[in-house]
């Protein structure tokens, strides 16, 4: 007699269970409908320079695809195209000429500029003497440009490294651990002892990264907004004193140890910066005054005729210190 009662149970329980699956399905459908609908910026998939051919890496937080191709957009749309070094640039292949290297972030990467009207490119004419590389990477920090060399040191050996310090957002870039469209980085912090430490490592995917390498985050808006969170929560923005001097130092004390020769261009005038260069009589040139592209949503990049400014001060400032062969 007992037995249906109990049956009865069980088909209500079963009922609800149905019911609650429903529910939940169509909420949560609806919810996704509502997402995709509603758009929201934290959401979108994006498309910039670092989107387009960039993926992600553990130690630098982003690199660019060894060998892609692409276009990028900003004030002007520009051919792209990487080598195996996933760099911006011809192949590099060691011909015995000393090699000049370009440190910097996309104003040595190109941005809004067609590979051949590049300061680097204008200049290797103009110095037979060396093989001249572009070093450049979007989006990064003198700390994150400082991992680069170290990266490179081995396949490279440059003779002269030229840091292009961009003195709108070098400074922010080296004071944090995420940027621009939330993507994280290294960073670094100064000891006690005014050394640096880094920290960061290894880099968590950064909220597009997840978007365009993740198949669940790309397809389903649900997990773009249970990652954006996740991502907040877990890897929170940080906020740390700027060791932007302190890591040019460093770049001075690498490059140096190898026997190379270090040189400082300055995008714009940093008054701060010009002095520690000077008190360390580190050679720098200031690049301000070069023709560029106006709209702060474009960064300012330089134009094909300030990319020619920048070669001829460039090349001034290497010949003065007789760092090449003068012409």
């Amino acid at each position: 007699m007992t037995q249906a009662p109990e049956r009865g149970r069980f088909r209500q329980m079963s009922g609800a269970i149905a019911t609650g699956l429903v529910v939940t399905i169509l909420t949560l459908a609806a919810l996704e409908i509502v997402l995709r609908i509603a758009d929201f910026r934290e959401l979108r998939q994006g498309v910039s320079e670092r989107s387009l051919s960039y993926r992600y890496d553990a130690e630098l937080g982003w690199t660019a695809i060894p060998g892609s191709a692409s276009t990028a957009t900003n004030a002007r749309t520009v051919a792209v195209r990487h080598n195996s070094l996933g760099l911006r640039d011809e192949e590099f292949a060691p011909d015995g000429k000393p090699t000049i290297l370009f440190l910097g972030d996309s104003f040595v990467w190109g941005l809004d500029a067609e590979p051949h009207e590049r300061f680097s490119e204008l200049l290797k004419p103009r110095i037979p003497s060396h093989r001249i590389l572009a070093a450049g990477i979007s989006g990064y920090g003198t700390d994150q440009e400082y991992l680069l060399l170290q990266k490179l040191w081995p396949q490279v050996k440059p003779a002269i490294v030229v840091l292009v310090f961009c003195t709108m957002n070098d400074r922010g870039d080296n004071s944090t651990n995420i940027r621009y469209e939330g993507y994280h980085k290294p960073y670094f912090v100064t000891a006690a002892d005014g050394s640096l430490e880094l920290k960061g490592q290894p880099v968590p995917l950064s909220r597009l990264q997840y978007i365009n390498e993740v198949w669940w985050v790309r397809n389903i808006w649900l997990g773009r907004l249970a990652n954006a969170v996740y991502l907040k929560i877990r890897h929170p923005k940080l906020e740390v004193p700027d060791p932007t001097e302190r890591l040019v130092d460093s770049i001075a004390e690498f490059v140096s140890s190898k026997g190379a020769k270090f040189f400082v261009g300055l995008q714009a005038t940093d008054k701060e910066l010009i002095e520690h260069l000077q008190a360390r009589n580190i050679p720098f040139v200031n690049l301000e005054g070069a023709p560029f592209y106006p709209g702060a949503s474009v960064g300012g990049h330089w134009t094909p005729e300030g990319q020619k400014v920048v070669a001829d001060r460039l090349f001034d400032l290497l010949s003065a210190s007789k760092a090449i062969p003068a012409n």
